[in-house]
């Protein structure tokens, strides 16, 4: 009988923390961005998308967003696929679009929706081409910093033009949770990879969503990438441009960083980086003060006490 009650004063307390949350983005749109290493697990699949029906359940309108870089490396090597890397960015040829296409339309959509089945989660597969949802075309050869004199040709890989939100818009009326994929293509129809953290941007800026949250393996932005311990809870524009000067986000964490920017300046009021590996990541970001990963704010300023450590 204790153990019960202590039980149900730890499930009332929970609810009562939350409820002010659920009001407060009860109607709003949040954009989850999620890379591929989460669904090279069914289990973490299936604890990550737990999370968006919950949220989904007490009205928070969701749009995830997929990568699928591991799954494209690893099928990349079993076909005999080069794989080049260049900031972060995957060059993209003729051959490495063909396998950006069946692992993020085919693979990866496909078994996210399946779950969203098992969890009776409403969902529907898309990508930047249906129905017009991105628009973009192939990006010319950039110089890039520490690649020598020679632009860069990322081959078959887009940058976007214009996004249709009225698209995302008529499914999420409709209850509907959208799974996008990140490929799209130019008007003569060719396909284009675009880097899936730049889509969850444009999108979030586009839906004129209340927060955009990019779950990653990193516990967030870190100060020292080699320190785990050296996570930054929250952080400003200036700031983030700072530890990019540093030398504190790189690889992986530099096209975050240009698509956390691109969102702030779209409109998004918070970004969240935090991470799938640390269960329930998602809820206690979105339902606590404290958070688990890295916010990121225009101005700090703007931050309450409770969310510069009072708190959080």
């Amino acid at each position: 009988m204790i153990q019960n009650l202590q039980n149900r004063d730890i499930v009332v307390g929970a609810l009562k923390h939350a409820a002010p949350y659920i009001r407060m983005f009860k109607r709003q749109t949040f954009v989850l961005k999620a890379g591929g290493e989460v669904f090279a697990s069914a289990d973490a699949t299936r604890n990550l998308l737990e999370q968006v029906a919950i949220l989904h359940q007490v009205g928070i309108r969701v749009v995830l967003v997929h990568g699928g870089g591991p799954q494209a490396t690893e099928l990349a090597r079993a076909l005999g696929v080069s794989t080049r890397m260049v900031a972060g960015r995957r060059v993209t040829d003729a051959d490495t679009l063909e396998v950006a296409t069946m692992v993020l339309n085919g693979q990866i959509n496909t078994r996210i929706l399946a779950i969203c089945r098992e969890l009776e989660l409403p969902a529907v597969g898309i990508s930047g081409v249906d129905a017009g949802l991105i628009r973009a075309h192939r990006r010319p050869p950039v110089a890039v910093p520490g690649e020598g004199e020679a632009a860069v040709d990322y081959g078959f890989v887009g940058d976007i033009d214009t996004v249709d939100a009225d698209v995302l818009k008529a499914q999420l009326e409709s209850g509907m949770v959208p799974i996008v994929s990140p490929l799209s293509a130019d008007d003569s129809g060719t396909l284009l990879n675009i880097n899936a953290d730049t889509v969850a941007a444009a999108l979030a800026s586009a839906l004129g969503a209340a927060k955009l949250v990019l779950a990653t393996g990193a516990p967030g932005i870190l100060e020292d990438r080699s320190d785990p311990a050296s996570l930054v809870s929250y952080i400003d524009l200036d700031g983030l441009q700072a530890l990019r000067v540093k030398g504190s986000l790189a690889e992986g964490m530099l096209p975050k960083a240009t698509a956390i920017e691109t969102a702030i300046r779209g409109g998004v009021p918070r970004v969240h980086i935090i991470s799938w590996k640390v269960p329930d990541s998602l809820l206690l970001e979105v339902f606590t003060n404290e958070g688990t990963g890295t916010l990121v704010v225009e101005n700090i300023a703007t931050l309450s006490d409770e969310e510069q450590g009072k708190g959080r």
